[in-house]
């Protein structure tokens, strides 16, 4: 069959059902390369909403999620080529709204989905049906799955060699990888040490397993860890860097291993980086037959569809908790629309979130979806 290069047919997908799609939309724009997300990224008001190809799906965002690295693609860390302008945000929930022909195989207008794509920062988002995911509703806690979830789940299994009776320790335990690292690590019947910045934060990590909390701001972790586990760690799960990498370094028993996803304190300085104590590191490391291990999740997108389908089964049975923050608690109250991404990233940085970072993209769009 001839490639379907024109788009006229695609009219007919547009104005399915009657849903009506305006010529414009909002849409978060990276104009200028910064880890200072205010600064390197604008709100655009009238970008033209872009049409699906003949195998994409134009996708309604309802939730898009926040994620600590979004400081790190505004500044350009991941692909020193790409310049500006480009679109930013990771990931997003929402409705098809439009289709291609060859994606309406499989898709239907009206159908939820969720995606791993950048540009998700948008009232819409063109996604390659290939990399949509269908749900069965849309709801903000299948956003927590699909940066959060599949990197703590992926790392684990390929990197944290989890078995019964290991102690694990994740730093930033409440946070959006942080929760399901203590959970996965609880279900392979792991003893789970977490660090958090608050009692509030505390009280959560006990409701989902954790076996011991330190609040760093009360407690000191180095003491807490050499008093009650003077033989150490066997597993790390380490985001946050600087200080809390060395403490963690130092802690880890024979054998142990520290997984590095990511290093969060230093993602706002201009080199993305906060010092840390490397000198000593081969000594360390050789003392003790010890590893350290980093993990990006786009090296390892071949695991990427069964951890997610296995996320969402745990889910959907009870067996896993899918903290989502929705800004309730922030000064200036919950995140709706674009506008409060800024908003939602500031937050992420002043440590208050417990759970997914999600913001809620209310659309008054006339429609009959």
């Amino acid at each position: 069959p001839r490639p379907i290069l024109d788009m006229s047919y695609s009219r007919h997908f547009l104005d399915f059902q009657g849903s009506s799609i305006p010529s414009s939309m909002k849409k978060l724009v990276v104009t200028k390369l910064s880890q200072n997300f205010r600064e390197a990224v604008t709100l655009q008001q009238d970008s033209p909403v872009p049409l699906p190809g003949d195998g994409d799906l134009l996708v309604r965002n309802r939730f898009v999620g926040i994620n600590a690295s979004d400081i790190n693609y505004s500044a350009g860390r991941y692909d020193p080529s790409v310049k500006p302008p480009f679109d930013i945000g990771f990931e997003g929930v929402g409705d098809v709204v439009a289709l291609g022909l060859s994606a309406s195989a499989h898709y239907t207008v009206g159908q939820a989905v969720a995606y791993l794509k950048a540009g998700s920062f948008a009232e819409y988002t063109v996604v390659p049906a290939k990399q949509a995911v269908p749900l069965p509703s849309v709801k903000p806690e299948f956003l927590t799955l699909m940066v959060s979830g599949t990197t703590a789940y992926i790392s684990l299994k390929e990197l944290g060699e989890l078995s019964e009776g290991k102690k694990v320790l994740v730093t930033a335990a409440a946070g959006g990888t942080g929760q399901f690292a203590v959970q996965l690590a609880k279900k392979a019947k792991c003893h789970v040490i977490g660090t958090c910045s608050s009692d509030e934060k505390g009280g959560f990590l006990k409701s989902i397993g954790c076996d011991r909390t330190i609040n760093y701001k009360t407690e000191n972790v180095e003491s807490v860890l050499r008093k009650d586990y003077p033989e150490g760690v066997d597993v790390v799960y380490e985001s946050v860097g600087g200080k809390m990498f060395d403490l963690a370094v130092n802690c880890l028993a024979t054998k142990g291993s520290l997984i590095v996803i990511g290093f969060i304190t230093g993602y706002q300085n201009p080199t993305g980086l906060q010092p840390v104590k490397a000198e000593l590191l081969p000594a360390k490391l050789l003392r003790k037959s010890a590893s350290i291990r980093g993990f990006f999740l786009n090296h390892y997108l071949s695991e990427y569809k069964m951890a997610l389908q296995d996320l969402l089964k745990m889910y959907e049975s009870g067996d896993l908790v899918c903290e989502v923050d929705v800004g309730d608690m922030s000064p200036e109250g919950k995140f709706t629309g674009l506008e409060s991404v800024f908003r939602a990233v500031d937050y992420m940085y002043m440590g208050k979130n417990i759970g997914k970072i999600v913001v809620e993209l209310p659309h008054s769009v006339n429609s009959k979806l």
